[in-house]
């Protein structure tokens, strides 16, 4: 290990050592406050672009295994954390933490002081780094012209699984957990690109749309809002995280920047129809504000219970939920997964599809 530093874009300059790939890295400075599931943080797509702080000093305890990607590669440009261990114990270990990151080209800066770190994020908001092995290095100029979202979406449409139900799942920076969620209640699903349109969709002719998770700002995708809205309008629609901002604009609403972001597993959100609060797993920037609802089509139906932020929203006339939080929870707790099971009751009905298909 060679001495690392991350450099704010206020100032504030963070010690550590340096592993994995020795390069520089810029990005967008975050923190997940999970307890577990470092892997699938590292491998989530809606941490491309960011350099992840890790809460928890104990990462790498139990490995990395091929199963619990939810991305092919490490989505996240840089990883920060206070300790990072070098012998895992666990029956399904296949590499160490350290070994996956120097595999995938990402520098992690470990040792470093990420109570304090964390402490300067919520205070300064979400600022931009850079990982260095130089002290005076300077945080690159950063125009927010990058669009994340087509560097980490599909291509061309890819169809999993067989099942009497087709979901087509738009692909912003799906994690696998919410296919796979899917798959095991034997849906045949079509990922599709992020600027699949309407008369795409009707081609592949699913009986429900999935708007998948992904990174970055949802203004960048106001082009496509109007098919997002054609989609929308033709079948049961279930939106998650940011595809969850992105039908919300396109019923009308406006999204903002939250200071820090909402990021780990311990995130209350009620459901203002039963008055019911569960425990969620979050991870996202941006939100919709609320006050813009009142003009919008969509009405608000989950509340953060912390900062009392949006969390999810219904149209009153049309099959469509949307929800910030991960009913997939991976990592993260599973009360919210009936939202899924709603979902899938949705497009049962629509398909004339008996109840067994989805149990």
């Amino acid at each position: 290990m060679v001495r690392g530093y991350l450099i704010l874009e206020t100032g504030e300059i963070f010690e550590g050592n340096l592993a994995g790939s020795h390069f520089e890295t810029a990005g967008e400075v975050v923190f997940n406050t999970g307890m577990t599931g470092y892997q699938e943080m590292m491998t989530d797509p809606s941490y491309a672009g960011q350099i992840l702080v890790f809460c928890y000093p104990l990462i790498g305890n139990y490995g990395v295994n091929a199963d619990d990607h939810e991305s092919m590669r490490v989505s996240a440009r840089g990883i920060v954390t206070g300790e990072i261990c070098g012998g895992p114990s666990f029956y399904k270990s296949e590499s160490t933490a350290l070994s996956f990151l120097e595999k995938s080209g990402v520098p992690c800066l470990t040792d470093v002081d990420t109570r304090a770190l964390v402490k300067t994020i919520r205070r300064q908001g979400t600022v931009r780094g850079i990982i260095t092995t130089d002290p005076n290095a300077e945080v690159p100029c950063w125009d927010g012209d990058e669009f994340l979202v087509a560097k980490v979406s599909t291509d061309r449409p890819e169809t999993h699984g067989s099942g009497l139900l087709h979901i087509a799942l738009m692909d912003f920076g799906y994690k696998k957990s919410i296919l796979q969620y899917l798959l095991d209640r034997h849906c045949k699903v079509t990922v599709v690109p992020f600027d699949f349109s309407a008369k795409q969709m009707e081609e592949i002719d699913p009986d429900g749309v999935v708007f998948s998770n992904g990174p970055g700002d949802p203004v960048r995708l106001l082009e496509w809002l109007p098919e997002i809205k054609k989609i929308s309008a033709a079948y049961p629609v279930l939106g998650i995280c940011l595809g969850h901002q992105l039908l919300a604009l396109a019923y009308g609403a406006k999204t903002k920047k939250l200071p820090f972001g909402h990021r780990g597993g311990n995130h209350p959100v009620k459901d203002l129809r039963t008055g019911k609060v569960f425990m969620t797993a979050q991870n996202h920037g941006y939100v919709v504000d609320e006050a813009s609802l009142s003009s919008s089509e969509m009405e608000l139906v989950f509340k953060n219970v912390n900062d009392g932020t949006v969390e999810g929203c219904a149209h009153p006339h049309l099959p469509i939920a949307t929800v910030q939080f991960h009913p997939e929870a991976h990592p993260g707790p599973q009360d919210s997964e009936y939202i899924f099971e709603q979902f899938l009751q949705q497009v049962q009905q629509r398909a004339g599809v008996m109840s067994y298909a989805i149990k």
